[in-house]
């Protein structure tokens, strides 16, 4: 089955918790059902005020239905509304029912005053507490902070 310009709702007890929007999307049946982004996607996640704190942008996407795992590839954009922080990667991937995202890939995290690079980073679905598994460049450290 596919659709074009759609908008997928996710949802729990009737609270808005995620939103999924592309311009098209193919679902593919069977023993392990799928979703695909061939075209790219978008997915919002809502805060417990319905407010969007998170947005993950990419240029390709698929969903394990059974697991609730989804894959971003390409030019892949997550941004915490609320920090104003944004991780640009290639790869990544967003486990909803653990709440995590994750990627083995290089990132780049902008946030409003540094820029920091590395590989790999495991975070919240929400972008608001991650850890950069191999950074890398100069690092501004505080004297009291050591």
């Amino acid at each position: 089955m596919s659709a074009k310009d759609i908008d997928v709702i996710f949802s729990d007890s009737g609270y808005l918790q995620a939103r999924v929007t592309g311009p098209v999307i193919k679902r593919f049946a069977g023993d392990s059902p799928w979703l695909e982004f061939p075209e790219g996607f978008r997915a919002e996640m809502y805060d417990s005020a319905q407010r969007i704190e998170t947005t993950i942008t990419a240029d390709y996407g698929k969903r394990i239905e059974r697991t609730r795992i989804m894959e971003a590839k390409g030019n892949v954009i997550v941004r915490n509304e609320f920090k104003n922080e944004q991780l640009n990667t290639e790869v990544l991937i967003w486990n909803e029912l653990r709440h995590t995202i994750h990627t083995e890939a290089p990132v780049k995290i902008t946030t409003p005053n540094k820029v920091l690079y590395g590989t790999g980073l495991q975070s919240n679905e929400t972008f608001s507490n991650y850890t950069i598994l191999h950074p890398r460049g100069e690092m501004k450290v505080e004297k009291d902070s050591l």
